[in-house]
């Protein structure tokens, strides 16, 4: 597995417009967001019965990993499934493609299939799903702005709107969704082996350090 290094920081809609204006002079929009400029990011984050996920998260454990599946801008016919792995200031991504009709079982709880499915990686979640409890905690949707920029594969985005909703809408993107606490704003800046100074500097944000924010803990606030 290849671990990315990431940074996340709290920011205002002003520290926003400016990042922005000053990536857009040296880096590029991310080609799924370049008709709007943004695009809207719908998760659903799975848990098991001890709700490990979520305490690891909470007490700061260094090696911890979740599952989530997601899609991009109510488009069910672009679903993945990611499982999330972090040691220590660095982490990486398990992908593999869903199709709707898988998703619509998975979620039935129809599972025993995931074996048989030639993809390790669904293969991992139905052994989670049956050993641990592992199933759908809850939804969570939000707005990002991505940007990136070839050396050191940088990727800079800024999410905002960040709502959660029960894990049963998943599939209906005008489900019931609540917004989170203090309704923040986050910078997130992920890269390889080095950030460029570019990028330090269009991203630089004076007097405030790094965040640990997760979005699927303050989601969890509801259930």
């Amino acid at each position: 597995m290849d671990y990315r290094h990431e940074i996340k920081h709290y920011i205002t809609a002003a520290d926003a417009t400016a990042i922005r204006q000053n990536l857009s002079a040296v880096a590029s929009i991310d080609v799924h967001a370049q008709k709007e400029g943004c695009y809207r990011i719908r998760s659903l984050y799975f848990d098991d019965l001890n709700n490990t996920a979520l305490w690891e998260k909470l007490d700061g454990v260094n090696e911890r990993r979740k599952f989530r599946i997601r899609y991009y801008n109510d488009d069910l016919s672009y679903i993945m499934l990611e499982c999330k792995v972090k040691r220590d200031n660095v982490g990486c991504k398990l992908q593999e493609r869903l199709t709707e009709d898988e998703l619509r079982r998975i979620m039935a709880g129809d599972i025993g299939w995931l074996v048989s499915s030639g993809r390790p990686l669904l293969a991992v979640l139905y052994v989670e799903m049956k050993t641990k409890g592992l199933k759908p905690k809850c939804v969570v949707e939000y707005m990002r702005v991505p940007f990136v920029y070839g050396p050191g594969n940088v990727r800079v985005t800024i999410d905002w709107n960040i709502r959660t909703g029960p894990p049963g809408q998943f599939m209906d993107p005008k489900g019931l969704t609540l917004p989170v606490e203090n309704n923040p704003m986050l910078l997130e800046v992920k890269w390889d082996e080095y950030l460029p100074g570019i990028i330090r500097r269009a991203t630089a944000l004076k007097s405030r350090g790094p965040t640990a924010f997760s979005k699927y803990a303050a989601c969890r606030v509801y259930g």
